[in-house]
């Protein structure tokens, strides 16, 4: 199986100290027989939403790896004693090992600088949802249109359905199909997760020079 992992480290930490997190993951990965395919650093990121106990921002790191559950297994273990990790996120991607190469490319996030952008940018949209809320005037799908998904680390793919109250708009409303709406959902909760969107508002997170 292939899956995506992000982490959230405490914002504070030296960069040794993160290093020794980015060699913690890669090893366990290797100790399960697995493969470590995008290792990426998205650097110090300002929460959507601060913490509970009003922590504002994070240290951002992403993985995509192929392994087995008992990777995922001792990854969760290593993350709840290490004291400087926050956050983590873990998403099933794909069974078929045979796509890595597809997936791989397709990884497109505004966070990184490796690999930034957004599947949006080919999408004349420059107001931040005008082509958007002109496909839901006609009921019609705009994710199927653009045959894209909304993407929990793309905000640009869900933020346009939450309003300034954090409500997600329904499938009635937006006009995207019952299917994407699913998608949609998921995603948002995901992002809200790892604290790239507010749960209440529809502000992302950002960067230092956001």
């Amino acid at each position: 199986m292939i899956y995506e992992l992000s982490l959230v480290t405490k914002a504070e930490l030296s960069d040794d100290e993160v290093a020794k997190v980015k060699e913690m993951v890669l090893s366990v990965v290797k100790e399960h027989d697995g493969e470590v395919f995008i290792e990426d650093d998205w650097g110090t990121l300002t929460f959507a939403q601060p913490t509970s106990t009003g922590v504002e921002q994070g240290h951002y790191l992403y993985f995509m790896y192929k392994a087995n559950n008992a990777n995922n297994v001792e990854l969760a273990r290593r993350f709840r004693i290490n004291e400087g990790i926050m956050k983590h996120l873990v998403i099933a991607v794909e069974e078929d090992d045979d796509k890595v190469g597809e997936i791989v490319k397709n990884v497109k996030t505004p966070f990184s600088k490796k690999y930034a952008g957004s599947v949006t940018d080919s999408d004349e949209d420059a107001d931040g949802g005008k082509d958007r809320r002109r496909f839901s005037r006609r009921k019609s799908c705009w994710f199927a249109a653009q045959k894209i998904k909304a993407d929990w680390k793309d905000p640009l793919t869900y933020a346009w359905l939450v309003n300034e109250f954090g409500k997600i708009s329904p499938a009635r409303v937006s006009g995207i199909s019952r299917k994407h709406h699913r998608f949609a959902d998921k995603a948002i909760k995901q992002a809200r997760n790892i604290g790239l969107l507010s749960h209440l508002s529809g502000r992302t997170a950002q960067g230092r020079n956001s």
